[in-house]
């Protein structure tokens, strides 16, 4: 069903009109099919605020938004009524969903209109990407008062043990699966795949690929949906990149490839080593050159860097290598539909918008400068690391690489790349404050 259909239906009576804020979480208002016309013909206003919240609505520092200077006005919502879906599980005439994305200045300060501007400019060189992305998180026999109740320690993982792709665990949790894709179907999701992964409840699910907004749409509504079922089983689900010592890191991983305007590959070649075209080449050299300057886009909170302690599968630089995951950039593939490489540097906590806009921006910036890669990488990349591009491996070293990248300023805007470090700094310093209980364990009675 359209925007319009919707509307005209004498059965509609409300809808959800929704946007995207910096942690990946959709915030908005449910709305009446009335006010929803005035509302696609001239916008809703909602105050730049939102985007200065962490995901508990603690009040983040922000520039000219939440500091001294500001007056908490509201900026217009403009609907995109490509993006209608249906809720699941809400009634018919009260189940409409649409994404909308700010306008006028705060548009430089929103995820959804970011990546809008980067694909734009991509196009203007010609290139227009496709591209996909794997969500990994874990699932809990708890609900988030346990959770809370147990301090976030001892919890009841969905499985016991480890079960990478391990169907026993599959077949056990089918109704688990079977919602999910249930829940996919009325919001558009063009969920690929679904398996077990590396630890105990720990799950992966990933959509298909595709071009424009789309993938990063379908990703955002995953995520948040995700959550939603889990809280309607009476469950929960964390996307830390790590919630718990002994649980490897969560991810966001992102598949992506190049066509011309006519729709051809650029990635491949016949003939060439790993069937790699010049230009895929040039495209790994800009993720090595420009990416780690934008590392707090892709390690965006506190817990992100916990995810490079010893022992992880984390990536151990700004690497690449043909089919080998012991790199940061994977090219996978063998064919023309097929090749293409993978950014395994963000956390399941980054904001899918700002990670397909900041990896499209380095990956493109490479092909117009026509940057050459390090050589790559053969065997086990984490035993054997190598020396060259990084990316920043702590919280205020992001912050800083991030305020004074001219790249970012160029390519993501240099009001957003002050907000967002700002309110990353802002939470930084909140967490700075605390005294963790290991602290407490190792250094109260005879430290």
């Amino acid at each position: 069903m359209t925007l319009q259909a919707y509307m005209d239906d004498e059965n509609s009576r409300f809808a959800t009109v929704a946007l995207v804020d910096t942690n990946g979480l959709l915030r908005g208002q449910m709305v009446s099919v009335s006010s929803l016309k005035g509302i696609v013909k001239n916008g809703m206003g909602m105050s730049p605020a939102q985007l200065a919240l962490d995901p508990t609505d603690e009040m983040l520092e922000m520039p000219g938004v939440t500091d001294g200077t500001g007056d908490f006005h509201d900026d217009p919502l403009v609907v995109d009524p490509a993006t209608v879906r249906r809720i699941p599980w809400a009634k018919p005439g009260h189940d409409l969903l649409v994404l909308t994305n700010y306008s006028g200045e705060t548009s430089q300060l929103c995820p959804r209109s970011i990546l809008k501007r980067v694909l734009e400019r991509a196009a203007g060189h010609g290139l227009h990407p496709k591209y996909g992305m794997e969500l990994e998180y874990t699932l809990f026999d708890e609900t988030p008062e346990s959770a809370r109740d147990k301090g976030y320690r001892n919890l009841k993982t969905a499985t016991m043990h480890a079960s990478h792709d391990l169907i026993l665990y599959q077949t056990v949790q089918s109704e688990w699966y079977e919602a999910l894709s249930e829940m996919c179907g009325p919001l558009k999701i063009d969920l690929a795949k679904m398996h077990e992964e590396i630890g105990g409840g720990f799950l992966e699910a990933c959509i298909g690929a595709g071009q424009g907004l789309e993938p990063a749409d379908q990703l955002v509504l995953l995520k948040n949906f995700i959550r939603a079922l889990a809280l309607r089983q009476g469950r929960s689900v964390t996307f830390m990149p790590r919630w718990i010592e002994t649980a490897d890191s969560q991810s966001i991983h992102l598949h992506i490839s190049m066509k011309d305007a006519a729709g051809k590959t650029l990635f491949h070649e016949v003939g060439a080593e790993n069937a790699m075209s010049q230009t895929f080449r040039h495209f790994i050299g800009g993720l090595q050159k420009y990416i780690g300057d934008m590392s707090l886009v892709f390690l965006p909170t506190v817990n992100s860097y916990r995810r490079f302690a010893p022992g992880t599968f984390a990536p151990p630089g700004l690497t690449w290598g043909y089919e080998n995951r012991t790199t940061c950039f994977r090219v996978v593939g063998h064919d023309a539909g097929s090749l293409r490489v993978e950014n395994r540097l963000p956390g399941a906590d980054t904001n899918p918008y700002l990670t397909a806009a900041a990896t499209i921006a380095a990956g493109v910036a490479g092909i117009v400068e026509k940057i050459e890669p390090q050589p790559e990488v053969k065997g086990n990349g984490h035993a054997n690391p190598q020396e060259g591009a990084d990316y920043a491996r702590s919280m205020p070293e992001a912050i800083a690489r991030l305020r004074g990248s001219d790249f970012a300023r160029d390519w993501l805007g240099s009001r957003f790349v002050d907000a967002f470090s700002a309110t990353r700094q802002s939470q930084h310093d909140q967490f700075a404050k605390k005294v963790p209980d290991v602290e407490l364990q190792r250094f109260f009675d005879l430290g």
